[in-house]
């Protein structure tokens, strides 16, 4: 009988510990915060009338805001964009294959413009020559950054550093094929394909290497600089991401099946 009682209060327990942790709305209707408004639009039912109070409110909310704004007001532009979603459909709630498609139409604009202006895409600044010898690439033969073997690499924080920047400063003619061949998988929609493009974004202060390995020898490498982003084409499968972000390890397993983005901060940031 204990056990029966104390397996029930252990449920209990659980239960009331599950309800905290959701979202509580009962008073949403006094809510004056845009953002708590923006994330029960978000949540709720689409038939949950309190639908039709709210999203007008959020909307005025909105305008209210952007006018009475400085020209300088890093929240303008988001609050512009989530305006306009609402303008559009009932929240700013997307899909998955909505942001996919949002983030690859970003990436190819990116990249033309660095093709054609002679930008590294990495730091969107003039590229240089560096003492550095370039990559060969052999015609109809795939050439992937990979790191060596052996002796087995250990990184120190001035390894690190001297590697990201032969990373950064490729030579004209590897940054332009990159850069192709980056575009190339932007436009091509075929779900046959066997590679994927993964998106870094580096949202800390320090300048990172993403390592991205998989079975045997399939390793690549991508240097991202500090709030910066950039992109690396790979082969479909299961990898390991591994990184130092301001002295701290990341790793995590992923499996790349379609377009990736992946979003590094500084340690113990939210």
């Amino acid at each position: 009988m204990r056990k029966i009682i104390l397996i029930f209060s252990l449920l209990m327990l659980c239960n009331l510990s599950a309800q905290k942790k959701m979202k509580d709305y009962s008073e949403i209707m006094r809510s004056k915060s845009i953002y708590e408004i923006n994330a029960f639009l978000r949540d709720a039912h689409p038939d949950d009338p309190r639908r039709s109070v709210l999203k007008p409110r959020i909307m005025e909310m909105i305008k209210e805001y952007i006018k009475k704004a400085h020209p300088e007001d890093a929240r303008v532009k988001p609050l512009q964009e989530m305006l306009a979603t609402l303008k559009r459909r009932p929240s700013t709630k997307i899909s998955f294959d909505e942001m996919n498609a949002i983030i690859k139409q970003k990436q190819i604009a990116k990249y033309k413009e660095a093709l054609a202006k002679n930008l590294n895409p990495a730091t969107m600044a003039p590229v240089t020559i560096t003492e550095q010898p370039a990559v060969s690439a052999v015609p109809g033969k795939k050439v992937t950054a990979t790191a060596p073997s052996t002796p087995a690499f250990v990184a120190t924080p001035s390894a690190e550093d001297d590697e990201f920047k032969m990373l950064i400063n490729e030579s004209p003619e590897a940054h332009k094929q990159k850069t192709v061949q980056l575009l190339n998988k932007l436009f091509d929609s075929d779900p046959s394909s066997r590679e994927s493009i993964i998106l870094i974004q580096n949202k800390s202060d320090c300048n990172i290497i993403v390592r991205i390995e998989g079975t045997g020898h399939t390793k690549y490498r991508l240097a991202v600089a500090a709030h910066n982003e950039n992109s690396i084409v790979v082969t479909k499968g299961d990898y390991l991401f591994t990184s130092i972000v301001c002295g701290a390890q990341y790793a995590s397993q992923k499996t790349v099946q379609k377009a990736m983005m992946v979003a590094l901060s500084n340690p113990g940031a939210k």
